[in-house]
């Protein structure tokens, strides 16, 4: 019983010693119509209290905001390739 409950632990501790992913990313619309492309400028985490942490790559100027989308796994991977 004992045993089990340091494994509990332990399993705890490296679950929570883990970097968090980023749950969104963050992309900035340019164009318009069949033309308009999107920019990635970052990524965002889901706090536990439900608000978002942003994180965006390098100085950004934003004057017309910014949209947030989920991280699809399969997505993300293409992307990296």
């Amino acid at each position: 019983m004992t045993n089990q409950l340091n494994m509990n632990q332990n399993q705890q501790a490296a679950e929570e010693s883990k970097p968090k992913m980023p749950t969104m990313v963050v992309k900035q619309r340019i164009g318009n119509g069949k033309n308009a492309s999107y920019e990635r400028l970052g990524v965002a985490w889901e706090n536990e209290d439900g608000s978002l942490y942003v994180k965006l790559h390098g100085t950004q100027v934003i004057g017309s905001g910014f949209n947030l989308y989920p991280i699809n796994k399969d997505e993300d991977d293409q992307q990296q390739s």
